[in-house]
């Protein structure tokens, strides 16, 4: 429980530190709404993200081996963009956001989104092990560890088979699954 508690809260403040940026760079008024927003976008990057990417890649599946190399990669380009299109919607229909002109206010936050999914991916075991040190402080449990503790190797022939499996998680949410399973 305490993994999930410090996941959602550490994705929650990024989230809202993302919104904060959309205001800022265009024209969406976020204002006092945006700990309202990050919650939801915080839901739906967790639970509704990975779902819409899956049903949308299930769709591309089919035509994949007409594709070229780079054809594929175009299209998982723009599979993405559409998945942080819809995730940015029903953010804004759900909270208090309001959205002015189509393109600055629809077309440009999916990318600062995407781009903020990417620097969290990148960041993401720094921020929940200082996370889960200051839940552990405030909540005042004793842990053995304060840092994530790496993730397990995995021979080449694992990776690649997980890889294969194409379940439409993402590398964080299989690394949660995978913790579940092991506690």
């Amino acid at each position: 429980m305490k993994k999930w508690v410090v996941r959602f809260l550490s994705l929650l403040v990024f989230n809202v530190v993302v919104l904060l940026v959309i205001g800022w760079l265009t024209p969406a008024r976020v204002g006092w709404s945006a700990l309202w927003a990050g919650v939801i976008l915080t839901a739906l990057t967790i639970w509704i993200k990975p779902l819409i990417h899956k049903a949308f890649t299930g769709m591309v599946a089919k035509s994949a081996n007409q594709r070229t190399r780079v054809g594929e990669k175009l299209v998982q380009g723009v599979l993405v963009f559409i998945v942080a299109l819809i995730v940015w919607i029903l953010t804004v229909i759900l909270s208090g956001v309001s959205v002015g002109g189509w393109l600055w206010g629809y077309i440009l936050p999916p990318v600062i989104i995407l781009i903020g999914w990417a620097i969290y991916d990148a960041i993401d075991d720094r921020v929940e092990s200082s996370a889960g040190a200051l839940y552990d402080r405030a909540t005042g449990s004793k842990s053995t560890s304060t840092s994530v503790p790496p993730p397990a190797i995995a021979s080449p022939e694992t990776a690649a088979a997980r890889r294969e499996l194409d379940d439409g998680l993402t590398e964080e949410q299989r690394r949660m699954l995978d913790e579940l399973d092991r506690s």
